[in-house]
């Protein structure tokens, strides 16, 4: 008889919800999603609703449960950076929800960096001076209404959902968010007085960072099942190089969703900050003996590859379902000359221009909706190509396969694009909800569902494998050429958003 045993993976993205079972023996999936409303109420701005992201939360968990029964233990992953008010006494929220995606506090960071303060920024947190990181967003609501008093609460969409699973009884996050906020020191693995003076933001407005691996409390919400161990947190993307058993330095996975996530294993010691990357905490698990084992990563963070899909879709009528994508794309054999830089948001690495604005360049009277299809295809690739050779100069480390998930990576043509661009092998394994699979995996090891990292190394299995043509043939002298015609497109596209946004 199959094992009914599982982990709830929880994993609250920027578009959706998605609840899934992880059952212990590996068994197929079963797992429920519900979309939520993007809003834009200015150029720039993008916001949730917190509320309807915990009703989304509430319905995908308890269906789920409905089908196969309670989960062994539950563990979160979040989009990043998002940021949440909440009152603690009463769990009133402030406004909406500021997303990652969100460019309001881009005047911010350019005064933050005109008067001197990148360097300090790059020591302490990693990251960069860029509206996509969560502290300018809550220095923005603190002096746009937002209340500060003892019982305010600043926090990430992981903290929000734990939260509301423990009825208010447990205000935390972990490492890999944390560390997403710049506010946090990654390498005393604590929040900075520095940043906290710095930008604005009391440090008791910020919830308690606990291991990424261990039981951060059981829930006790009237509106799901009650007692069940909440054992696992992480940001999306550290959560897929976790399930994506990405456990060794010099591993590295790419997720394919929203956005494009790098992220390269660079081990337990933190390294110098380096242009053009971000030095983020991959995860912190709990050892045996009880001490803490922390591991790095550095990513190369690309703000749009799939929304350029749903943009397709929605905004411009071309597709009318996102698996569109890929049949037309193949239905070219090469873009007609046209190249989409899709900076709708900016430009994340290895540029960090939130001044960029997306560029559809090329268009001529025998331009059609496939060429157009394929060049958003074609962005996915070439936009990873620019942050993966980066990452390797920034490291000195070659990569020697890319582990790949995310919706787009079910396109054939994509992981061939990707391959022959970057010159290394692509590796597509079976499971690609690789961020369930990462939260459920940090859940199961803290109740002692799997023993080990290798007993979790094991269940990543191979799908498909793409090797890059050979450095002299046709194939890659013309990516080449593609790769150099697209930066003289990105050029273009860049510091087109000058005026500035108050």
């Amino acid at each position: 008889m199959p094992d009914s045993r599982y982990i709830m993976a929880i994993d609250a993205g920027t578009t959706g919800v998605r609840c899934r079972a992880v059952f212990v023996d590996g068994q197929e999936v079963i797992a429920a999603y519900r979309e939520f409303t993007q809003h834009f109420p200015e150029p720039g701005w993008v916001e949730h609703d917190a509320e309807e992201i915990w009703s989304a939360v509430v319905e995908t968990f308890n269906e789920v449960v409905a089908k196969i029964g309670t989960p062994l233990a539950i563990g979160i992953t979040n989009q990043r950076e998002t940021v949440v008010a909440w009152n603690r006494s009463t769990s009133e929220v402030y406004g909406r929800a500021i997303v990652w995606q969100d460019r309001r506090t881009a005047p911010m960071c350019e005064q933050l960096t005109a008067d001197g303060h990148l360097e300090t920024v790059r020591s302490i947190t990693g990251l960069v001076l860029d509206p996509y990181f969560s502290g300018t967003k809550m220095a923005w609501m603190l002096s746009h209404g937002v209340p500060l008093s003892a019982d305010l609460a600043l926090a990430t969409i992981d903290s929000w959902i734990l939260w509301k699973l423990t009825h208010g009884e447990v205000f935390a996050t972990d490492p890999s968010n944390a560390s997403r906020t710049m506010l946090f020191d990654i390498r005393s693995l604590t929040w900075s007085p520095t940043m906290s003076e710095l930008l604005g933001v009391p440090l008791q407005c910020l919830p308690e960072v606990r291991p990424s691996s261990g039981r951060f409390g059981i829930t006790a919400s009237p509106e799901v099942p009650t007692g069940i161990p909440i054992s696992g947190i992480a940001g999306d993307q550290q959560s897929a190089l976790f399930g994506q058993t990405c456990f060794e330095a010099g591993m590295t996975k790419n997720t394919y969703g929203t956005g494009s996530f790098i992220l390269m294993n660079v081990g337990t010691s933190c390294p110098e900050p380096t242009p053009g990357m971000l030095t983020t905490v991959a995860w912190s698990l709990t050892n045996p003996d009880g001490s803490i084992t922390s591991t790095y990563a550095l990513e190369g963070a690309i703000f749009v590859t799939g929304a350029a899909v749903q943009w397709l879709r929605d905004g411009l009528g071309i597709i009318s379902t996102s698996a569109e994508i890929g049949p037309l794309a193949e239905s070219v054999s090469d873009n007609g000359g046209v190249y989409l830089v899709p900076a709708f948001t900016g430009l994340g690495s290895p540029w960090w221009d939130p001044y960029a604005r997306g560029t559809l360049i090329g268009i001529t009277r025998g331009t059609n909706r496939a060429h157009i299809a394929r060049a958003v295809v074609e962005a996915m690739a070439l936009q990873t190509r620019d942050a993966v050779e980066a990452m390797q100069q920034a490291s000195g480390t070659q990569i020697a396969e890319l582990r790949v998930d995310g919706g787009a990576s079910v396109m054939n043509l994509l992981l061939t694009l990707q391959a022959d661009q970057l010159g290394i092998t692509v590796r597509r394994p079976i499971d690609q909800e690789t961020t369930a699979l990462g939260a459920a995996f940090l859940a199961g090891l803290a109740e002692g569902i799997w023993p080990s990292l290798d007993a979790l190394s094991q269940r990543w299995v191979c799908d498909l494998e793409v090797v890059p043509h050979e450095p002299e043939s046709i194939e890659r002298i013309l990516s080449d050429a593609l790769h150099q015609t697209w930066l003289s497109a990105v050029t273009r596209s860049r510091d087109w958003a000058e005026q500035v946004i108050d």
